[in-house]
């Protein structure tokens, strides 16, 4: 096990102006599980590839623990991948597999033999040992795919998408095995993913990277709370956050036919610009339907069985503006109903630059 750091590294591709990987400072804690999310062509992948050592870092440089891995070989970096295509032999069974590398090192059959049983017994593949890869579900050859990793006893895990073959029921299943596999085995871990979901639910921290820049790193309820910026205050939370243009007036910013009261800290860090490209964010909970509020008018119901979200139409700034928000399961509703919007809150305001007003709370913090 070891830290990892990526030290203002860049990977710049032939041919091409724009890092794919821009001046990234990361430092990864040992035995962290740390995931990388972003949207395609973030760089997240990318970055991911330059720990391994299969893309070059053209700038800077990457250490895991206390050694500078940037110009060393990817066989001699003691990193284990897990990847999205799983890899396996077709034609080897699932010990064999998960021994492969074990013989590559010339380890002895006996070795080989035991460190594969106890790696299958971590991950449930004891039954499944004599099998070929065509007769496991895809659940199984992504475990068999782990356990080739474990055996090696890796100072780093790098996962890239690992459970994007996967249907719906099994990536909610296996994500869960993974996470605890990771606690239980407290290797430090690289997972790459573009679903923010699962990235919100298996990391202790989850970086987020957008054209190679990062955004913002965090542990996954202060990135909820505390969005650094617009990006990630759309990019974070399954439904998105609600954005809408506003304006401030007396400590007060405009939401339709409403006047929402700001922070101190916030309506004065306002107060000191000239108050344009000003942005405010409410989260689906944090608005209600009611007989008090906005006047608005429901164009789209989705009712997901625990809850239900309703997209409203309503008059702000002059315009009309789609909002979605987040009512219980039994609230009933339906297109094409007159309704009034209310806040609840937390309201976040994002200045012209895109970066979100600290609180008052947060100054203090």
């Amino acid at each position: 096990m070891a830290e990892v750091s990526y030290r203002d590294a860049s990977r710049i591709y032939p041919g091409t102006e724009k890092p794919a990987v821009d001046h990234l400072d990361l430092t990864i804690d040992d035995g962290e599980f740390l995931v990388l999310v972003g949207p395609s062509g973030s760089g997240k992948s990318t970055a991911l590839r330059m720990l391994a050592g299969l893309e070059a870092c053209d700038q800077g440089s990457i250490w895991i623990g206390d050694r500078d891995v940037t110009l060393v070989q990817p066989k001699d970096r003691d990193v284990a991948m897990v990847f999205q295509s799983y890899a396996l032999y077709p034609h080897m069974t699932v010990a064999q597999n998960i021994g492969f590398p074990l013989k590559q090192q010339k380890v002895s059959r006996d070795e080989r033999e035991k460190q594969v049983l106890e790696a299958a017994r971590i991950l449930d593949l004891e039954e499944y040992l004599d099998r070929k890869p065509k007769n496991l579900s895809g659940g199984q050859r992504q475990r068999v795919a782990m356990g080739r990793a474990i055996v090696r006893h890796p100072q780093v895990f790098l996962m890239d998408e690992p459970l994007s073959n996967l249907d719906a029921k099994l990536r909610v299943q296996t994500r869960a095995e993974l996470a605890d596999l990771q606690a239980r085995l407290g290797v430090t871990t690289v997972y790459v993913t573009h679903d923010q979901v699962e990235a919100m639910t298996m990391g202790h921290r989850v970086a987020i990277l957008d054209y190679g820049v990062m955004q913002q790193v965090d542990t996954p309820g202060e990135l909820y709370r505390h969005p650094a910026n617009l990006f990630v205050a759309g990019f974070i939370g399954s439904p998105a956050m609600n954005l809408v243009p506003t304006r401030v007036e007396a400590g007060k910013a405009a939401f339709g036919s409403l006047a929402l009261e700001l922070d101190p800290a916030v309506a004065a860090a306002v107060g000191k610009t000239d108050g344009s490209g000003l942005t405010l964010g409410i989260r689906p909970q944090g608005l209600t339907l009611g007989n008090e509020g906005v006047p608005a008018s429901v164009v789209v119901v989705e009712e997901l069985g625990s809850e239900t979200f309703v997209f409203a139409e309503l008059e702000h700034l002059g315009k009309t503006v789609r909002v979605r928000v987040r009512v219980d399961a039994d609230y009933k509703v339906r297109r094409g109903d007159n309704t009034h919007v209310g806040v609840l809150g937390p309201a976040h305001l994002f200045g012209s630059d895109g970066l979100r007003y600290r609180t008052s709370d947060e100054e203090a913090g």
